[in-house]
């Protein structure tokens, strides 16, 4: 169980680098709609691997009840034949109790581990979860810029259509604008933001140029 969590790792690292791969160029949404999608796969299949790890570490602590429980009766069945000066009696029940001895001593390194392991996984099933909604929180942040991207690219087609011209071309380009979002949309949009000011910045010294 203690390479669990790494081929886990392997797994998804695996499936998303050939999403990526396919759909780098397509709208950042959608790719990170096709993102979370498998990531919420792959973490209800982990929370069913956790769910058999506890299962597991139930049974092992049935055993450990059941050879604990053994253990007792041999011993005291071992003193009970050794006062009694039966030999062969005594030879055989000294040997249960060296077995279950060992195998209480065994079950209760194995529940050890286990539970160890079980509270590794739970650990990194809680990154899982955070880091799924962190991907949901960042697919409501790109929608929200995407939106207010078209909600721009709009109203300059009203207000300013040289610069729509100019900056995007046709309204067919309309995809190409939106599939750059990703990464780049705040810089493109502070981009534009600061060129609608540098050409209010020249109209006003024009302005004033004209009236001096």
């Amino acid at each position: 169980m203690t390479t669990l969590w790494e081929r886990l790792k392997f797994a998804v690292a695996t499936d998303m680098d050939k999403v990526l791969a396919k759909r780098e160029e397509k709208n950042p949404i959608a790719l990170l709609n096709q993102y979370i999608t498998e990531a919420e796969k792959q973490t209800e299949t982990t929370g069913k691997w956790l769910d058999r790890q506890a299962q597991l570490t139930s049974t092992l602590e049935k055993e450990l009840a059941e050879a604990s429980k053994m253990l007792e009766k041999r011993q005291s069945q071992f003193e009970l034949a050794s006062a009694s000066g039966e030999s062969d009696l005594s030879d055989f029940a000294e040997m249960e109790v060296a077995a279950y001895s060992n195998r209480v001593a065994e079950l209760k390194m194995s529940i050890n581990d286990n539970l160890a392991e079980l509270t590794r996984l739970e650990h990194r099933y809680e990154e899982m979860k955070h880091k799924v909604k962190d991907m949901k929180v960042k697919q409501l942040q790109l929608m929200g810029k995407e939106n207010a991207t078209r909600a721009h690219y709009q109203m300059d087609k009203v207000l300013s259509p040289e610069l729509v011209a100019e900056r995007i071309g046709s309204y067919d380009d309309m995809a190409s604008y939106i599939k750059r979002l990703g990464s780049k949309v705040e810089e493109d949009y502070e981009r534009s933001a600061m060129e609608r000011r540098l050409e209010a910045l020249e109209k006003n010294s024009a302005n004033q140029q004209e009236i001096v």
